[in-house]
């Protein structure tokens, strides 16, 4: 998308100051449509045409987009948002968040902010600004075929010194403008370039980087981070906690410093970031990406469930320029006042083919075991996974100590619910 197809001449009298003012909400989420009603803020969702019916029973103010249409009546939206007395659009799904800052860059009248959604969403382009910035990152380059990762895929290796019959490092490969993990890859062998589809390119390439992944969530009004939430990984896209363990929460100076750089970089001045690191054993944090959406993995259920403040309202308060200060103090408590520890598993079935269902006793007897939405599906092929989404339920967990949430993530990731 360019920032010029929602700049085309409108009537709207921009010049009309409207209070209040509302809130467009940019994708689909019941939460977030319950965070702008807790907050009491008038809201008006963008979200796939396949919801309006739900909208409309339950007199949701609403607006039917199709979020891949690009084309030059696309101003088309910004007309009827305006029209609405939108002022301001809160990007919920990466593919919202071109959407969200052109929008906002025509609200603010201020055209970087567009630029800076394009940062947030092209890796890149991403991991570019990032190592300009001085800001640690693995080698990285960008594909156009399978050529070119298997070029790359060799000049890792030559520059490790590796001779004919070592076992090569692993290169990682993911689409350039995809969601999280989607399209992302391992390739550790030239037969595994064979993997890649050819709807995946162009894509970026990248070294492998040891240590210890993690995410943070990062609230920022501003340009300062107010909120700052580390998530340990146990497997990246089954399961995680929040907050961090001791060992990894004692370098929260080292996080806490790296992510502001981030968004002094970036230029980041409102709502949520969702950075992705490497801590290697030496210590040294590696830049991995970055989203400006909802975080995956259930992390906005798990904060509040620890720290005990909505994650989506917290978005929606940061988002907005006119939050004021006192408001945001109000909110926001300090980052080690927490009483426990909360986990999730996100199942999904080791079997190609799904019969039933099995729970064991002692998992909801476990006193950290809280809930899970699991259920018995239709007998049938097990879909495949799409990045770490798809998966057939979720479990959740809370508890005091982060070693037992630890070694209870790990022993039920191991265990086949799905027969």
């Amino acid at each position: 998308m360019e920032l010029d197809q929602l700049e085309v001449n409108t009537t709207v009298d921009e010049s009309q100051e409207t209070k209040p003012y509302h809130t467009a909400l940019i994708g689909w989420s019941v939460q977030a449509i319950e965070a702008a009603a807790k907050l009491n803020r008038p809201f008006v969702v963008v979200g796939p045409p396949d919801f309006e019916s739900y909208a409309k029973k339950h007199d949701i103010l609403f607006v039917g987009w199709d979020f891949n249409k690009i084309n030059e009546s696309s101003d088309e939206l910004y007309k009827k948002l305006k029209a609405l007395h939108v002022e301001l659009a809160v990007p919920l799904y990466e593919e919202c968040v071109e959407w969200a800052g052109a929008l906002n860059a025509r609200f603010r009248k201020e055209p970087r902010v567009f630029n800076r959604s394009l940062l947030l969403r092209d890796k890149g382009m991403m991991k570019r600004k990032a190592q300009i910035s001085g800001i640690k990152v693995g080698v990285f380059e960008e594909a156009r075929n399978k050529d070119d990762v298997e070029r790359f895929l060799k000049r890792v290796n030559e520059a490790l010194l590796k001779l004919d019959g070592d076992h090569l490092d692993p290169i990682h490969v993911k689409p350039l403008d995809k969601a999280g993990s989607v399209g992302h890859l391992a390739i550790r062998t030239v037969d595994e370039i064979e993997q890649i589809q050819d709807t995946d390119f162009p894509l970026l390439m990248e070294s492998h980087l040891d240590g210890q992944e993690f995410s943070c969530e990062a609230f920022i009004h501003k340009g300062k981070v107010r909120f700052l939430n580390i998530t340990e990984y146990i497997r990246l896209g089954y399961s995680n906690f929040v907050p961090a363990s001791p060992l990894l929460e004692e370098k929260r100076p080292l996080i806490e410093q790296a992510v502001q750089k981030l968004v002094d970089a970036f230029e980041i001045e409102y709502g949520v970031i969702h950075p992705e690191y490497f801590l290697t054993p030496d210590g040294v944090l590696h830049f991995g990406e970055v989203a400006a959406r909802v975080p995956g993995g259930h992390i906005f259920d798990l904060i509040e469930r620890a720290y005990g403040f909505s994650a989506y309202e917290a978005q929606l308060l940061c988002s907005d320029p006119n939050t004021t200060e006192d408001e945001l103090a109000a909110f926001f408590p300090d980052p080690y006042d927490y009483k426990g520890y909360s986990g999730c598993l996100m199942v999904h079935p080791s079997v190609d083919y799904v019969e039933d269902l099995t729970i064991p006793e002692e998992l909801e007897q476990h006193p950290y075991f809280e809930k899970h939405d699991m259920f018995t599906p239709p007998q049938g092929k097990v879909a495949e996974r799409v990045g770490f989404g798809n998966h057939y339920g979720t479990i959740f967990f809370y508890g005091k100590d982060s070693e037992e949430m630890t070694d209870l993530l790990k022993e039920y990731e191991r265990y086949n619910f799905y027969v």
